[in-house]
């Protein structure tokens, strides 16, 4: 069995720790930057109006028989730079973005080992399955805000004119962070799930009380959806809606099957 560790030796561990991080980062980030040409086609991908969001949405726009022109026409959206350095602080901003994104399964698996020493067994197994389940939920959600939800987003308010006359013109620190911003706030909504779990599991909330306010969380998921991707047409809405619609009511049913158990345990417990 191994001692305790004293303070300093927690202290030491951590700064070790710490050091692992910032060099996966680092390094991580260094390969992102010489890797320029690929991280940025990536990037810039849904300024194309080839882009495969674009044309799975077209190819499901004619099958329902709606109107694809708008999906399908060029985007006249041009990405400018207004500073003399602006692009290279741009790519070191972004390297470091991408470098924290690769090297965020060391960091967690790091975090994740320092603390794990301080668990029991049924706490450090529970904690697994928040953090890997946590982590593979906020990937989903910056890959649909990737896929889908920028892309639409960047079309329509980059797209829209109050007149002829006004060019559209973008500058790439804008766009670079709206893409940021957009794939960052779907990943935080992505952990509706993880997150009423734990509440579940604290005894805050239960499938009843989600259940009894489904109303009132349908309205408030079509104004947020309506609110990330301002579009013009209902198609567009639905489809940022449903999956928060679907992760909302995917935890329902979680709730009440971990209530169960948990009935199940405690009446075990007090009856042996």
């Amino acid at each position: 069995m191994n001692e305790p560790q004293s303070f300093w030796e927690h202290l030491d561990e951590l700064r070790n720790s710490l050091i692992r991080m910032i060099i996966a980062v680092v390094f991580c980030a260094i390969v992102a930057f010489c890797l320029k040409d690929a991280v940025f086609d990536i990037i810039l991908a849904p300024h194309d109006s080839v882009f495969v969001t674009y044309r799975i949405l077209a190819r499901i726009g004619k099958l329902l028989h709606a109107d694809t022109q708008e999906l399908m026409s060029p985007i006249s959206v041009t990405l400018i730079n207004t500073g003399l350095a602006q692009q290279f602080l741009l790519h070191v901003k972004t390297s470091f973005y991408v470098g924290l994104m690769l090297a965020s399964p060391y960091i967690i698996y790091l975090l994740f080992r320092f603390v794990s020493p301080a668990l029991y067994h049924r706490e450090r197994h529970y904690a697994l399955q928040i953090v890997f389940s946590g982590y593979v939920m906020f990937l989903c959600g910056i890959l649909l805000g990737y896929f889908l939800i920028f892309p639409l987003t960047f079309r329509f308010l980059g797209m829209y004119q109050v007149s002829d006359v006004v060019e559209n013109t973008v500058t790439l620190d804008s766009y670079i962070d709206t893409m940021l911003m957009t794939s960052l706030s779907m990943g935080i909504v992505f952990e509706i799930p993880v997150l009423c779990w734990i509440m579940g599991r604290m005894g805050i909330i239960s499938a009843e009380m989600m259940r009894s306010y489904r109303r009132h969380v349908v309205v408030t998921l079509l104004v947020l959806a309506a609110i990330i991707t301002p579009t013009s047409d209902v198609f567009t809405l639905m489809l940022v809606s449903l999956p928060m619609w679907l992760l909302y009511e995917d935890s329902c049913p979680n709730l009440s099957q971990k209530r169960s158990s948990s009935t199940v345990y405690l009446y075990l417990v007090t009856r042996n």
